[in-house]
C-alpha cells in the first residue's frame, strides 16, 4: 500500500478493496516500523486515527456520504493546530501545550474524512533549512540517512518520501516546504499568500508564511489543494475566492506556454545544479514549451530583505511567549522580571534566540527606517519585477535548492544555512504560488528539484505545468532504497 498514490489509497476505499481502520492501521505500523530511521514524526494520533478511521467504516456501511478524502492518512507539520493534540513547534516552549482549537486546514481535513496520523518534526518554529534545530531530534534524508531532508519542513518531507504516509502538510516561509521537498525527492507546492487560511498555523512571519501540500505526485498536492483552499472567515489575509478544481486542470495542454529564465541570477549557479536544470529545461522544450529570459536581477537582494522583514515579524509574535499565559514557565524565576527573562533563556533554542535578536534590532529606534523600512520598499520593487517578468513568460523557472542534502551538521555558518534559501525566498516576499518536482539525481544519489513560479492566484497553472513535467520524467516515481519493502 506505501506504493500508492493518495488518489489509490482513496480509491482503494470507495470500491471496498480495503478498509479505512485497515489503511490506517497499516500505515501506523509502517510508522512504527520505520520512523526509528528517520526521525520524521514527533507523535502518532493512534487512538485518535483508529477512531476516525471505525467511524468511517461505519458510515460507509449506512450508505451515508463520505468527504473527498476519506481513507487518506495525512501527517501534520507540528505548527499547525489539532484540537486537543499537543503542538510543540519542535521548541521546549511548547512541550506539553495541548491546542484547544483546531486550525482551519485541519477541521477542512477532517470535514473531508480524512484520516490525520500524527504530527512531524521541524525546524523550532520553523526557523532553519535542515530541520536540526528541533528540540526534540533530528530528522534524516530516507536516500541517505547521513545527510539533511531539508528544512524547516524537513519532518513531512521525510514522512512523504520514505512513504510512512501519502500526504503532509508543511508551512513555507522562505522555501521550507519546497527546499525539503527538492532535498528529499518529493513535490512541495506553496500556494499564492492568502489562499489557503493561516488560521490555526502558529506565526513565524505573517506576511510570508503559508501552508501548503507536500506529496509523492503533484495529482495529489493538486487534490489536497480542492480541501485546504476553501475560504476562511476565521483569517483577516485569506482571500476567501473559491475553491478551484485543480485536478480536472492538470490536463490542460501546455504547449506554446512560455518559461521565464533569469540567467544572469543564475549566473553563480552550483556545476550540479546547473546542468540538472538545463535537462529540465530541455525537456519542457520537447513539450512544445518555449524558454525565454526574464530580467530578475532584484532578487540578489532577496536574502537580506528576508532576514529583515522575517527576523522583525518573528521578534513580534514571539513576544507571546513570557511564561505567563502558556508554555514553558521557569521554575528558576522569583520576580515577574525573572519570569520572561528565565523562560525565554530555558525555552527558546539558539537559533529562536539569534532571529528574535536581529528582529528586534531592525525595528529598534534609530535602526527602523535604515533597515526595515528600506527592506519593505525594496520588497516592492521585487514584486513589480515580478509583474513585468509575467509579462513576457507564463511562469518562471528556477532551481530549488543550491546543493543537494549536505551531510547532518557539515554547516555550521549561520550564514551559509540561510544562503540555502536563495532560490525560494523570492515567491514568498512576492506572495506567489512556486512549486518544487522532483528533477533527477545527482552522482551520489541525493534527489534535486526544478522549481516553477507563478503569477499571483495562478496556482492551477502551476499545478498543470508540473504536472506535465511529471509526467514526462517520473522521477516522482522513485523511493529510497531502504523503504522499499514492505512493512
Amino acid at each position: 500500500m506505501y506504493q500508492l498514490s493518495a488518489l489509490e489509497i482513496h480509491d482503494l476505499f470507495m470500491t471496498g478493496k480495503a478498509s479505512a481502520r485497515s489503511i490506517a492501521e497499516y500505515f501506523l505500523k509502517r510508522i512504527e516500523e520505520n520512523d526509528e530511521k528517520t526521525n520524521a514524526f514527533l507523535s502518532t494520533f493512534n487512538a485518535r486515527v483508529l477512531e476516525k478511521a471505525d467511524l468511517l467504516d461505519q458510515k460507509k456501511k449506512e450508505g451515508k456520504p463520505l468527504g473527498k478524502m476519506a481513507g487518506v492518512p495525512i501527517a501534520v507539520k507540528d505548527n499547525i493546530h489539532v484540537h486537543g493534540e499537543i503542538t510543540t513547534c519542535a521548541s521546549k516552549f511548547l512541550e506539553n501545550y495541548r491546542a484547544v482549537f483546531d486550525a482551519s486546514v485541519t477541521r477542512f481535513l477532517e470535514e473531508e474524512d480524512a484520516l490525520l496520523i500524527g504530527k512531524t518534526n521541524l525546524d523550532e518554529f520553523a526557523m532553519g533549512s535542515f530541520t536540526e534545530n528541533s528540540a526534540f531530534q533530528t530528522s534524516k534524508n530516507p536516500w541517505n540517512l547521513a545527510c539533511s531532508p531539508g528544512g524547516s519542513s524537513g519532518g513531512s518531507a521525510a514522512a512523504v518520501a520514505a512513504r510512512l504516509c501519502p500526504l503532509a502538510l508543511g508551512s513555507d516561509t522562505g522555501g521550507s516546504i519546497r527546499q525539503p521537498a527538492a532535498l528529499s525527492g518529493v513535490v512541495g507546492f506553496k500556494p499564492t499568500y492568502g489562499r489557503i487560511s493561516r488560521y490555526g498555523l502558529v506565526a513565524f512571519a505573517s506576511s510570508l508564511d503559508q501552508i501548503g501540500p507536500l506529496a509523492t505526485s503533484v495529482a495529489d498536492a493538486a487534490y489536497l489543494m480542492e480541501t485546504l483552499s476553501k475560504p476562511c472567515s476565521k483569517d483577516s489575509t485569506n482571500l476567501k475566492e473559491p475553491t478551484e478544481p485543480y485536478l480536472s486542470l492538470l490536463e490542460k495542454p501546455i504547449q506554446g506556454m512560455k518559461l521565464g529564465v533569469p540567467w544572469k541570477f543564475l549566473e553563480s549557479l552550483d556545476p550540479v545544479a546547473k546542468a540538472n536544470f538545463e535537462k529540465s529545461l530541455e525537456v519542457f522544450k520537447k513539450l512544445g514549451v518555449e524558454t525565454v529570459e526574464v530580467d530578475l536581477d532584484i532578487l540578489k537582494y532577496s536574502i537580506a530583505i528576508y532576514y529583515i522583514l522575517a527576523t522583525a515579524e518573528a521578534s513580534t509574535n514571539l513576544a507571546r511567549y513570557d511564561g505567563i499565559r502558556y508554555g514553558l514557565r521557569s521554575s528558576k524565576a522569583k520576580t515577574l522580571d525573572e519570569v520572561y527573562e528565565f523562560s525565554k533563556q530555558e525555552g527558546f533554542g539558539p537559533e529562536v534566540k539569534r532571529r528574535i535578536l536581529l528582529g528586534t534590532y531592525v525595528l529598534s529606534s534609530g535602526y527602523k527606517d535604515a533597515y526595515y523600512k528600506k527592506a519593505q520598499q525594496v520588497r516592492t520593487l521585487v514584486i513589480r519585477k515580478f509583474k513585468e517578468a509575467f509579462g513576457m513568460c507564463d511562469l518562471i523557472a528556477m532551481p530549488c535548492a543550491p546543493l543537494p542534502a549536505p551531510e547532518i551538521g557539515s554547516i555550521q555558518d549561520p550564514l551559509q544555512i540561510y544562503l540555502q534559501d536563495i532560490y525560494t525566498i523570492s515567491a514568498n516576499l512576492a506572495g506567489l504560488p512556486a512549486i518544487s518536482i522532483p528533477s533527477g539525481f545527482s552522482e551520489d544519489k541525493k534527489p534535486l528539484g526544478f522549481q516553477l513560479l507563478g503569477d499571483f492566484m495562478q496556482d492551477a497553472k502551476v499545478l498543470q505545468v508540473a504536472h506535465h513535467f511529471e509526467k514526462a520524467t517520473t522521477f516522482n516515481k522513485q523511493i529510497p532504497p531502504l523503504f522499499h519493502s514492505e512493512a
